[in-house]
């Protein structure tokens, strides 16, 4: 069964074809396709397009198919297109002529806008709470292993003292910059298209400020062929908003790789979270945070992936955006697995002691030493060609430990300043404002 079946057949292979993977991603929007028809009936019956007893009648059979597919007993036949169809269908199949009604004022197009808008709010407010967990771990592992110092690189050579204090706290922030991006995102994704229609709008005298208000909405896309547009462009920003917090979690997989590796000797952890070689006994290889970095450099190329595949797309509705589905959904899962994998290994690391009383690290407190001397008078430029000197000619004596660890100004090894970090994570996560949809979606299934 086809929304838009006439009197002629597709041939089997254009259907097969069109159709592709659709079926199977639309079982994701079944939920939100609901909603959006009972938020659209209820309207309709505003405008006296329904009756009130006729919407009561579709809103209690939505209300059924709604708990079928919370209990996953909802499903979509094999000789119906989508599940905007099966839905249709399946009220027509109880109502009769009330449930052909569904449709009206509406098309298929805005009414797959509205589920991706909805299931995109849900997704986006699940990675949110992963990843304030994940925050929350980091800041606790940096505030146990403060005082543990570290060497710092550039260019991935010695220079100057860290700790894992530091270097802990420096992921949790670079997730706070990564939750602004995707509050960003949900701002765009939190507008209502329904309305739109094919996406010239409805000659109905439709009310559009009301099924703002029903789904939960901030706002409403008030250009009909914009909110057409915004297909294929909130997908995008939304990925690039994924790809931040995957670029954060592939660095941080590239540290532990290096920091894992016996030259490095840094950190390690328990047996049972390594694999090992099948020749050499010896191996504990960090094939986590290896597919942790992989995975995650996938998701930093889907908004490019998405970029191409809507280029040179003029306005309006084309077939090319339901392939983005394919690409986008499972992004949310992968991203939320690689987070809760990172998280269990981070629980579970072995920082070494005392890494910097090897002698190879000495050098690490040169600029130290330059400052010292500044401090005491001597002009920056002699202080570093002293210290320099004294390099050169093999004399230099680095500071004792404790002189990285009295640095007390804001961010510094003495000085996380992780309660601000954590105050900045807490205001962002509120600037979400998820509860004003559930209240809104819960006004919708009482």
């Amino acid at each position: 069964m086809k929304l838009w079946q006439k009197n002629t057949t597709s041939l089997k292979e254009v259907e097969k074809f069109t159709v592709g993977n659709d079926r199977e991603f639309d079982l994701l929007l079944a939920p939100f396709d609901v909603l959006g028809n009972m938020t659209h009936a209820k309207m309709l019956a505003t405008v006296g397009l329904l009756t009130n007893q006729e919407a009561d009648k579709l809103i209690t059979e939505l209300k059924s198919i709604y708990e079928s597919i919370r209990h996953s007993s909802f499903s979509i036949q094999p000789d119906v297109e989508d599940v905007h169809s099966q839905i249709e269908f399946l009220l027509t199949e109880k109502l009769g002529d009330v449930g052909k009604k569904i449709h009206s004022a509406r098309s298929r197009n805005d009414q797959v806008l509205v589920d991706l808008k909805l299931f995109l709010r849900h997704e986006i407010e699940q990675l949110v709470i992963t990843v304030q967990s994940f925050f929350e771990l980091l800041i606790g592992q940096s505030e146990k292993y403060k005082n543990d110092l570290l060497p710092g690189y550039t260019h991935l050579q010695l220079a100057m003292p860290s700790s894992f204090g530091l270097w802990f706290g420096a992921y949790a922030e670079s997730l706070i910059d990564d939750l602004i991006t995707l509050q960003a995102a949900y701002q765009i994704v939190n507008k209502n298209p329904l309305g739109s229609a094919a996406g010239y709008g409805s000659s109905f005298p439709i009310n559009r400020t009301l099924t703002t208000e029903l789904l939960g909405f901030d706002d409403l896309h008030y250009n009909v062929v914009y909110a057409q547009m915004s297909r294929g462009k909130t997908e995008r920003i939304v990925a690039s908003a994924l790809a931040n917090i995957a670029d954060t979690l592939a660095k941080l997989s590239m540290d532990v790789c290096l920091y894992m590796n016996q030259n490095f000797g840094f950190v390690s952890f328990p047996a049972d979270l390594t694999t090992g070689s099948s020749i050499m006994p010896h191996k504990k290889n960090p094939d986590v945070f290896e597919l942790i970095r992989s995975h995650c450099n996938q998701i930093k190329a889907l908004p490019n992936e998405i970029m191409m595949m809507t280029t040179n797309l003029p306005s309006g509705y084309h077939r090319d955006l339901q392939l983005l589905k394919e690409h986008l959904f499972p992004a949310f899962t992968k991203l939320k697995d690689c987070i809760n994998m990172a998280a269990l290994m981070l629980s579970n690391i072995e920082v070494k002691k005392d890494i910097l009383s090897d002698e190879k690290y000495k050098y690490l407190f040169t600029v130290e030493a330059v400052n010292n001397l500044v401090m005491q008078g001597t002009p920056f430029r002699d202080a570093y060609k002293i210290i320099g000197a004294q390099v050169e000619d093999g004399s230099f004596t680095p500071l004792p430990l404790e002189e990285a660890g009295r640095r007390q100004h804001e961010g510094s090894i003495g000085n996380l300043m992780n309660d601000k970090v954590s105050a900045n994570m807490k205001t962002i996560i509120e600037s979400f404002h998820f509860e004003k949809y559930h209240q809104a979606i819960d006004s919708l299934l009482s």
